[in-house]
């Protein structure tokens, strides 16, 4: 057991099961980012505001994921909550708890509720090892600033958990300054900071992102390929990008993901998006593909 969860355990007074959430399945790549849910909306209704015609595709089970995922050597997961969802991670804890080793999981917490800290405290001795967060209409400061992200960032620290920012590149001078509050705690961004979603990937952006490589604890996931840049496989319009941020942050702070289903889309495939980090960035050393594809979401999300 780490040192995390040693720390973790202490909080939440939970040994036993976070050994059994922790148990790794050996060998194979690592997705860092997927989502999954079950057109059964009886047993796992949809939150207020959404609606079955909102869940595109219809399903997107575990089983329909392992279609994509083992054909192409991914033996583990990392679970996001999806927002159909919303604050009921039930749904992702479920499917964890079905495939014991496959899964890791990053939930959502509702951050102005009295005590945020206590519930990522029970989602944690569930098996979770993440937050995510998003600043939806709120002032990006006053989002950031507020008592519950407070509560979040502080707890996240402590245990050892990541704080996962959903986020664009406007968010991320706001992003920084809440970095230099928290350095102790755990940050991965996802999607390059969505930088390159509108078609071009600009300089300053990817600057803003750079500077986020001074603090140790942040990571970046290079994912989501099918929506930045040209949006279009192989991918490789998005090398120079993956360069500038192996520079930076270094490969030991950067994970693969792919963002099923989104990435099983028309036009797009699984393989694809595997295969850029795999064979196609010449730049990157065998140790380098073994820290993106594996290595660092295993120390983050599995360790």
């Amino acid at each position: 057991m780490t040192r995390r969860d040693l720390l973790l355990a202490s909080a939440v007074g939970t040994l036993p099961s976070l050994a059994r959430a922790a148990t790794a399945v050996p060998g194979g790549d690592i997705d860092a980012h997927v989502h999954v849910w079950t057109p059964d909306t009886t047993a796992y209704p949809l939150a207020s505001g959404f609606e079955v015609s909102n869940m595109k595709p219809p399903s997107f089970t575990a089983e329909e994921l392992f279609a994509h995922t083992k054909p192409n050597g991914v033996g583990r997961i990392v679970l996001i909550q999806m927002s159909y969802y919303r604050y009921d991670n039930r749904y992702m804890l479920d499917t964890m708890r079905r495939f014991p080793g496959v899964f890791s999981g990053v939930a959502i917490v509702d951050d102005t509720a009295s005590d945020p800290g206590k519930a990522m405290r029970e989602l944690a001795a569930e098996g979770v090892r993440g937050f995510r967060i998003y600043p939806g209409r709120n002032p990006l400061d006053a989002w950031l600033g507020s008592p519950g992200m407070t509560a979040m960032w502080e707890t996240a620290a402590a245990a050892g958990l990541a704080i996962c920012p959903l986020v664009g590149p406007d968010a991320l001078p706001a992003l920084t300054k809440q970095c230099e509050r928290f350095p102790e705690t755990p940050v991965v961004i996802d999607h390059f900071a969505r930088i390159g979603a509108d078609g071009q990937i600009r300089g300053e952006q990817l600057d803003e992102l750079c500077r986020l490589a001074a603090f140790p604890r942040v990571h970046v996931k290079t994912s989501a390929f099918y929506a930045l840049g040209k949006k279009q496989p192989p991918y490789t319009d998005l090398a120079p990008m993956i360069r500038r941020v192996r520079d930076a942050f270094g490969a030991d702070r950067l994970m693969w993901a792919s963002d099923c289903p989104y990435q099983v889309g028309p036009g797009h495939n699984y393989a694809d998006a595997i295969r850029l980090v795999r064979e196609e960035l010449d730049f990157l050393t065998a140790e380098e593909r073994a820290a993106m594809l594996r290595e660092t979401a295993e120390r983050v999300f599995f360790g």
